[in-house]
């Protein structure tokens, strides 16, 4: 792969914002300043947009768009066709050694990984849990966001409480079913006597076609909420209902955007795009210029 150079992920910034000015320090980083930090906001990108690439192949993509903070997708680390048994071997004898080389990758070209994406399922055992979190620290990400149960946050805490490690559910507009993460229900299940560290990864588009108010729960749970994913469906339709381009459906993407930078919410939002027939490259840039857009 080739590595992006300081100065030509620079150059790409000022190409973005219009300026040849240096990138400004953010002391949080201890590094120049996030080119997609827009008005306090942080844009990343959920890497299972580039589904259909590599990892390498990602990394170069989500550099070349500008962005620089990704939420991982696990099926990006995972040995491609594996399922089952197989996969459960793959995860408990792979090496914490290669999950930090696959973190260095990031680091180096400037892309800060703000949840690595490792969904829980009643099946594994617990070793297969923890792993997880060995996975997530090795990776250098200190959050893990999670397809799971309403029912599973108890066994997950004592695991997320043993390595300091917050866990966001993740919903899904599901019509419905039991013991799935849809809306506020669920996930006020979830978190009644769990830990601080079981938190919320909140879908705003599944969230709308399920029928709920993003606005008024990210107001509500923002303390909570480790991780946001943007993209547009209309209301009510479930689980069957297209995702559609950013600002075409009944998603409120630029009021939530407005919300973060008002109240200064500290909350990554990823950009995840699953728009059938539409390349990965050209549609997250699309939605990645609609955010900028709407934090202007």
């Amino acid at each position: 792969m080739k590595r992006i150079s300081r100065r030509e992920f620079t150059r790409t910034c000022a190409v973005l914002f219009g300026t040849t000015a240096a990138v400004p320090m953010n002391p949080l980083w201890g590094k120049r300043e996030s080119c997609s930090l827009v008005n306090g906001v942080q844009i990343g990108v959920q890497s299972y947009s580039f589904r259909d690439h590599s990892l390498d192949a990602t990394i170069k993509a989500i550099g070349s768009l500008g962005i620089d903070s990704v939420e991982l997708w696990q099926g990006h680390l995972e040995p491609r066709g594996l399922s089952g048994k197989k996969l459960s071997r793959w995860r408990l004898e792979s090496t914490n050694s290669f999950f930090n080389e696959s973190g260095k990758k990031f680091q180096q070209v400037g892309i800060k990984l703000n949840a690595y994406n490792y969904s829980f399922r009643k099946t594994m055992s617990d070793v297969e849990i923890e792993r997880g979190f060995l996975m997530a620290k090795a990776l250098g990400a200190n959050v893990i966001t999670a397809s799971s149960n309403p029912s599973m946050a108890r066994r997950i805490d004592l695991f997320a409480q043993k390595h300091t490690i917050r866990v966001g559910m993740h919903n899904h507009a599901q019509g419905g079913k039991k013991d799935e993460f849809e809306g506020p229900e669920d996930f006020a299940v979830a978190m009644e006597g769990t830990s601080n560290y079981i938190c919320i990864n909140l879908d705003i588009g599944h969230f709308v076609a399920a029928g709920f108010d993003p606005l008024d729960y990210i107001n509500q749970h923002h303390d909570r909420i480790v991780t946001l994913h943007l993209k547009d469906r209309k209301k009510g339709l479930g689980p069957k209902s297209p995702i559609l381009k950013f600002g075409t459906g009944d998603t409120p993407i630029k009021e939530v955007l407005q919300l973060l930078k008002a109240k200064k919410y500290p909350i990554p939002a990823n950009i995840e795009h699953e728009i059938k027939g539409q390349p990965a490259m050209k549609g997250v840039q699309e939605s990645f210029e609609y955010c900028r857009k709407a934090l202007a």
